[in-house]
């Protein structure tokens, strides 16, 4: 059986996870969420790429990048969920699944938070699950749920 190729993509400010609010986002690292997602795929038909970048035209470089490469995408944009339209535009091209994915849970934060640009291209939206939303993203994309 041939394995699912995944595109993990964090975008700002995710890779100071950690260190950064950890009363919102937990002291775990983003080598942590990693490293978890990597054991989590081991007896499983799935290939993860992981991805950060804090810059906007970098995001979606390796989207562009990964337009014929990847199966699905999940992406935690972080702020530019909020803001870009660039990306959002972008995703709409690739072909594949797209799950949106937040540690937090963005209806609970500034009410500038509550808005997506990406989230009527996604599949599935999850928020506010931590760590464990990766999980439920990754077996999603294993079953190709729409």
């Amino acid at each position: 059986m041939t394995n699912k190729k995944i595109l993990i993509i964090n975008g700002p400010n995710l890779n100071l996870l950690g260190k950064r609010e950890v009363s919102i986002y937990g002291t775990n690292t983003l080598k942590d969420l990693e490293k978890k997602l990597n054991s989590y795929v081991k007896n499983k038909n799935a290939k993860l790429t992981f991805y950060q970048s804090n810059i906007e035209g970098e995001i979606i470089n390796t989207i562009q990048k990964n337009f014929s490469k990847q199966d699905s995408i999940i992406i935690n944009a972080g702020g530019y969920s909020h803001t870009s339209i660039a990306i959002s535009d972008c995703l709409r091209l690739f072909q594949g699944l797209i799950y949106e994915v937040h540690i937090s849970n963005i209806y609970k934060r500034e009410k500038f938070r509550r808005f997506s640009y990406l989230s009527d291209i996604s599949s599935v939206v999850i928020c506010g699950l931590g760590f464990l939303g990766y999980e439920i993203a990754v077996d999603l994309a294993l079953t190709n749920h729409k």
